[in-house]
């Protein structure tokens, strides 16, 4: 697994060892030993989740004060622009974003630590993401930042107009968001 760190302290992306030949591929999506060794963490993982999205659906920016989570996230179908936000007010990036593309065919991962924002759009016909997460999900925890928060100036290349839920809609700016010490 080769794992390189991004401009975001503690947000790693990631990249399988993948064996192809004439009948397929093999790899090992998630190997707690080889995660361990490649970003000196062991996250204790205790959900996983599936979401399938179209064209231009914009999900998030997701997070949990409270009961914060740190998300592996990876597609296995299709292709989303996947944004981080480090919400953590004594980072000296606090407000800053990276964004990579995953894909089914990149097979690459993000690993998304607590105190960061997360979001993705879809970029290709439908694309299916599946999320290890460190930490249950908690609704009364949750919080869903702005996606378009001119503070933020996220570069999102929207395939089409932008299709969001009523919550990610009314998400809250940064300026008034709950973020981390």
């Amino acid at each position: 697994m080769k794992c390189s760190r991004t401009a975001l302290d503690g947000v790693l992306l990631l990249e399988p060892q993948v064996f192809e030949d004439e009948r397929g591929f093999f790899y090992e999506s998630y190997n707690a030993q080889r995660f361990a060794d490649a970003s000196g963490l062991a996250p204790d993982f205790v959900q996983d989740n599936h979401s399938r999205s179209r064209r231009g659906v914009v999900r998030g920016l997701h997070y949990q004060v409270g009961d914060p989570q740190g998300k592996l996230v990876r597609v296995i179908a299709g292709s989303v622009y996947d944004v981080v936000v480090d919400l953590r007010r004594s980072s000296p990036t606090f407000g800053q974003w990276i964004g990579a593309e995953l894909s089914g065919e990149n097979r690459r991962q993000l690993w998304v630590p607590p105190g960061f924002a997360h979001g993705f759009v879809t970029l290709s016909e439908h694309a299916e993401c599946l999320y290890k997460t460190a930490g249950y999900w908690s609704p009364a925890h949750e919080r869903t930042l702005l996606w378009n928060d001119p503070a933020l100036a996220i570069d999102w290349p929207l395939p089409c107009a932008p299709i969001l839920s009523a919550r990610d809609l009314a998400g809250t700016p940064l300026a008034q968001a709950e973020v981390f010490a």
